[in-house]
């Protein structure tokens, strides 16, 4: 056998065994563990990534754990207290379930991103919704009563850098929730079973510390359609999802799951009935255009006025949000390029300090900026020019095609945002 064959090998044994442990087929199960453990310790003799050496170390560790425990299980039944074919003990799956809070402990917001709702330009109906299944019902509980209750889904969707991510950040600025930020490759292991013990012990822990709002970017790579060719680790992740989402005897009953996807299309559609709401967050429009270069503009000394912000905001149709933090960072460099490609400086007018000037100016000097001093430099405002030039070498990250994708899917769907 190949040197680089033994993990896949042990890997699979491992999975082998592990089916068999949950099926209570504890004997083939010892018997898979120590063959996959063989191959483990050959496996950590010929790898040469540290890191990786360690994990196999400390998985090595817990499947000989486990191998002892079934061992002592099979060999003394009724010193362990459960009968031969028996069930996990109480402390064992106290200590699992810890390994896997520990391990999502660090997706859990504890402090507030500062993100408030004016801090997002325009998407009033998607900030509505939101408002409507986090904020009223916490604050107006007695509003939700009978058939009246809050959304326990909300899927926001729509071209990437439009702010999806963003808007969950307001959400967890202004809603009084426990608030758990997960990306889907958190929730994904290679080693078998661990992906669906990490979505069970997810919303587990969003029960327990109610309200909670549990927020997953990019669902899509979780939760896409099930096909034939989809590995059993997958479906069942997809499976496991499906349940604690809307299974039974699984209360939910202040808990509100948030995703986003620039893929909807790609859900699959047992998960896509989960979200209740589906709402587009489509590309920026004109005026919520003007307002982020505002917002992206701070407290950079400029020269622009109101109407150069319409203009501005006028010729980026078709720009996505990101689009324009990206036009705007790329302006607000222009006077630092200035300053590098400088040749001659000249005092300002009434003042000691230099600003970067053309050779033909009255009073230029020549120089460069390496010899002037840090507080005798001028700082220059970012000019109206300055953006038209970056918005010339900036594109949108977004097409017609895409949008036309966007747009099927709402109508079939979704729900404006």
């Amino acid at each position: 056998m190949a040197d680089g064959n033994f993990l896949p090998r042990a890997i699979q044994l491992v999975s082998q065994a592990t089916e068999k442990d949950n099926a209570k087929e504890y004997p083939e199960a010892l018997r898979l563990y120590q063959l996959s453990l063989e191959y483990f310790m050959t496996a950590i003799k010929y790898e040469k990534n540290p890191r990786m050496k360690q994990t196999i170390k400390d998985k090595v560790m817990e499947y000989m754990t486990r191998a002892e425990k079934l061992k002592t299980m099979i060999e003394n039944p009724a010193k362990q207290g459960v009968p031969s074919g028996g069930a996990k003990k109480e402390g064992e799956e106290s200590d699992e379930t810890k390994k896997y809070k520990d391990a999502l402990s660090s997706i859990i917001l504890k402090e507030k991103p500062n993100v408030k709702w004016d801090d997002v330009a325009g998407l009033m109906g998607a900030k509505e919704a939101l408002k409507e299944a986090v904020i009223l019902p916490i604050k107006f509980p007695h509003l939700f009563v009978g058939s009246r209750t809050p959304w326990r889904g909300i899927l926001l969707y729509g071209p990437p850098g439009t702010g999806k991510s963003y808007l969950a950040k307001a959400v967890a600025t202004e809603a009084q929730s426990t608030f758990f930020s997960v990306s889907s490759s958190a929730l994904v292991s290679k080693w078998q079973g661990e992906s669906e013990r990490l979505v069970k012990q997810l919303f587990e822990m969003a029960r327990e510390n109610k309200p909670s709002i549990v927020f997953i970017d990019e669902i899509d790579s979780l939760c896409s359609s099930r096909s034939d060719s989809e590995s059993e680790s997958a479906r069942r992740i997809k499976t496991e999802f499906l349940t604690q989402m809307n299974g039974v005897g699984n209360d939910m009953q202040g808990v509100l799951i948030l995703a986003a996807t620039n893929l909807p299309w790609m859900l699959d559609t047992a998960i896509r009935r989960r979200f209740e709401k589906r709402i587009y967050i489509p590309l920026p429009e004109e005026g919520a255009r003007a307002k982020m270069f505002s917002i992206h503009l701070g407290t950079t000394p400029h020269s622009l006025t109101t109407e150069n912000m319409r203009q501005l905001a006028h010729e980026t149709e078709m720009y996505s949000g990101s689009d324009i933090s990206i036009i705007v960072r790329d302006a607000i460099m222009e006077p630092v390029r200035t300053l590098q490609a400088a040749t001659h400086f000249k005092k300002v007018r009434g003042g000691d300090t230099l600003e970067p000037c053309s050779p033909g100016d009255p009073g230029a000097i020549e120089m460069s900026w390496e010899n002037i001093n840090g507080d005798q430099l001028e700082v220059q405002k970012v000019s109206y020019r300055d953006f038209r030039r970056s918005v010339q070498q900036n594109r949108p990250s977004v097409s017609s095609s895409d949008l036309v994708e966007y747009e099927n899917f709402t109508r079939n769907f979704g729900q404006e945002g």
